[in-house]
């Protein structure tokens, strides 16, 4: 079962890794997505009532970059997550 713990422990890379992330040869595409993808949920949580306008843009801004990476891996998945965002 797969817990939030969980989660955080397995999260070994961050928003800054996401350009490395694309660029790796030895994995697969879905291994990319799915690692892009679980960035990307993380972002929100850390958001709080509290979280600036400023804060709140700049996550925004991660996610487009995100579903813009993914678009260049999968361009089906990637302009459905930018279509629907």
């Amino acid at each position: 079962m797969l817990t939030l713990c969980s989660l955080i422990v397995d999260m070994k890379y961050s928003v800054s890794d996401i350009d490395k992330i694309v660029n790796f040869k030895s994995w697969s595409d879905k291994q990319k997505i799915d690692e892009l993808l679980k960035i990307d949920s993380m972002i929100y949580p850390n958001l709080g009532t509290e979280s600036s306008v400023k804060e709140k843009r700049q996550a925004q801004s991660i996610s487009k970059r995100i579903y813009r990476l993914i678009k260049k891996i999968d361009k089906t998945l990637g302009e459905t997550l930018l279509v629907n965002y």
